[in-house]
């Protein structure tokens, strides 16, 4: 990450699990559990088994000295198994990756550091969908304009807005659950697929393996089945949608005129000195549509000709830090905006009463129509023609209804409305949160 930008964009925690380092110690972790599994179940001898993996304890391989070997072989895996052997010596080095190919390698190494990535993922968004049903529940009465097609519409509450935002986290967090056993697996196939090298002690081998690294056994190849790695883009490109949605949202509350929100510590101009930019949802906004163009890209890497394709397979490895990248920095960026922020009532307030009452004028009409004054259409002919004069003489929706129907504490039976069940949605997202939201008040 360019350090002029890591401040906006990046993740230190998800970057470090990207890191060439993590990934040559993850692919030597793997290669020394496969050794030493093959030396147990007698596939090469036992003592060469365990050399290895003593080898292999804190041995550390200087990414920069694979390059030129990786450039040439199109993966990683040869020049890396080569200074390994080095590292080992004596008659144990010839056992090293026995059987295995480098796909195996690669993809189980992956599954290593996926494993980190999602505790750290999930952990953030449970945080995250704390601090937002937090916001429901301490604003679920709180009036506020809502709007369709940029328009106003009718009143909402803020807690209801942050339920709003809440409801879709909710889901992701289910969907990762049920994302983890797709990715979360062992890969030990051979070069094609049919782990012939080690005959009849392959599938024995890879159920080992899965067992010492604590990873899932798939009980067959699968170099060429990408699903899984499709299924994280996809989950990655709603998570990005629904974080997107919020910052959208915020970027439009805090635009000058309304200012219904207010985050702290907003960013300044380099020339205009009366700003404050909303530099954290602009941020957060710009890592949702790069993470959705990027998980588009790994989508298509789904799509594998015969038994392996090094194109595919190539723009894997482009695209799969891009998202998880933008994953983990949407996720601290949202977290950062919601503990800056805060509504401001009375900036909601003025903004509910900008239209002189017309925000009123559905549930106007309803109430003519429910009292038996007008019939449903009629009443909406007319409370519409009352709307642009209102408009037009400046003067309130409500006083005007008073004067055409008197009788009738129209502010009252519309205030007892004014919100529906805004209120009750945001209490209900946050008990659908779940204790910790309530707990961490």
């Amino acid at each position: 990450m360019n350090p002029l930008h890591a401040g906006l964009f990046g993740d230190p925690e998800t970057e470090a699990l990207l890191a060439p380092e993590a990934e040559l110690a993850a692919m030597i972790r793997v290669e020394a559990a496969l050794a030493e599994v093959q030396g147990r179940v007698g596939l090469i001898p036992a003592e060469a088994g365990a050399a290895i993996a003593a080898a292999c304890a804190g041995l550390r391989v200087a990414p920069e000295s694979l390059s030129a070997a990786a450039a040439k072989d199109g993966v990683p895996v040869p020049g890396l198994v080569k200074a390994m052997r080095m590292a080992i010596g004596g008659d144990a080095a010839q056992y090293l990756h026995w059987g295995a190919t480098s796909q195996d390698i690669m993809d189980s190494a992956l599954a290593l550091r996926l494993r980190e990535m999602l505790d750290l993922w999930e952990e953030r968004l449970a945080d995250l969908t704390a601090a937002l049903a937090r916001l429901a529940a301490d604003h679920s009465d709180l009036p506020m304009a809502a709007r369709t097609y940029g328009q106003v519409a009718v009143p909402t509450s803020f807690g209801a807005v942050a339920a709003g935002w809440g409801w879709p986290l909710l889901e992701h967090a289910q969907a990762l659950d049920a994302l983890r056993p797709r990715l979360l697996r062992v890969s030990l196939s051979g070069a094609a697929g049919t782990l012939s090298a080690m005959g009849e002690a392959g599938p024995e081998v890879r159920a080992a393996l899965a067992e010492t690294l604590n990873l899932g056994d798939p009980g067959r190849s699968w170099h060429s089945d990408r699903a899984g790695i499709v299924a994280l883009a996809s989950w990655a490109a709603g998570l990005a949608a629904s974080l997107g949605k919020m910052a959208e949202d915020l970027l439009l509350m805090t635009q000058s005129g309304l200012g219904l929100v207010r985050i702290e510590g907003a960013g300044g101009s380099s020339t205009m000195p009366q700003k404050q930019n909303p530099v954290g949802p602009s941020a957060l906004a710009a890592l949702s549509r790069a993470t959705l163009g990027a998980a588009a890209v790994l989508q298509g890497t789904g799509v594998h000709r015969q038994q392996r394709d090094g194109a595919a397979w190539f723009t894997e490895w482009l695209v799969l830090p891009q998202v998880a990248m933008g994953t983990g920095a949407m996720l601290l960026r949202a977290a950062e905006v919601l503990a800056r922020l805060a509504p401001d009532p009375a900036a909601m307030a003025a903004d509910l009463n900008a239209g002189h009452g017309t925000i009123q004028a559905e549930a106007l009409t309803f109430a003519l129509a429910e009292t038996g004054l007008l019939p449903r259409e009629q009443a909406a002919a007319q409370v519409g023609a009352l709307s642009r004069r209102a408009l037009a003489e400046q003067r309130d929706l409500l006083e005007l209804a008073a004067a055409e129907w008197p009788g009738m504490d129209w502010r009252g039976v519309l205030d007892r409305r004014m919100l529906g069940t805004a209120p009750d949605e945001a209490r209900a997202f946050q008990l659908a949160a779940g204790p910790s939201s309530s707990r961490r008040r």
